[in-house]
């Protein structure tokens, strides 16, 4: 959801950009009765900020292990690793991507994961690459009615 940036200010806050589109989709996405998760090797008070923003309720940070958080969250919502899309950009994403049903990484990713996904989008990490993995499933579930639906 970032451009994998962090700016400190003269105080010392941190401060990232996020994109809209992206949080629209993420929305959007939500509407349609889908789950969303933030795995987040970092901790990150405006991470979390939009992610309450965004009312994504399951978000996990501070996390070493992406793979066994997810599995762990699977468990407790019974759902099988053959419904999951995941997104990520760089070493620590690749155990996930790997498990991942579908799995996505932004125009920036590292090589690495880049040879282990399903797509690579077209968009960077922060300039949209959310809607872009977003949208193509939205296409690929054949849900473009509904999620059209939503706005109009």
């Amino acid at each position: 959801m970032t451009d994998s940036r962090i700016t400190y200010s003269q105080t010392g806050d941190e401060i990232k950009s996020f994109n809209v589109k992206d949080g629209l989709a993420i929305a959007s996405w939500r509407k349609l009765g889908k789950q969303v998760a933030i795995i987040t090797g970092r901790k990150s008070a405006i991470v979390e900020r939009r992610a309450k923003e965004l009312r994504i309720e399951h978000f996990y940070q501070g996390v070493e292990n992406k793979k066994e958080v997810l599995d762990a969250l699977l468990e407790r919502l019974d759902i099988s690793m053959k419904h999951v899309a995941a997104i990520g950009d760089d070493l620590n994403d690749l155990s996930m991507l790997k498990a991942a049903e579908i799995s996505f990484v932004p125009r920036d990713a590292s090589v690495h994961v880049d040879r282990i996904a399903t797509v690579v989008l077209s968009k960077k990490g922060g300039d949209g690459a959310v809607r872009e993995m977003i949208e193509y499933l939205i296409v690929k579930e054949g849900l473009e009615k509904e999620y059209l639906g939503l706005w109009d």
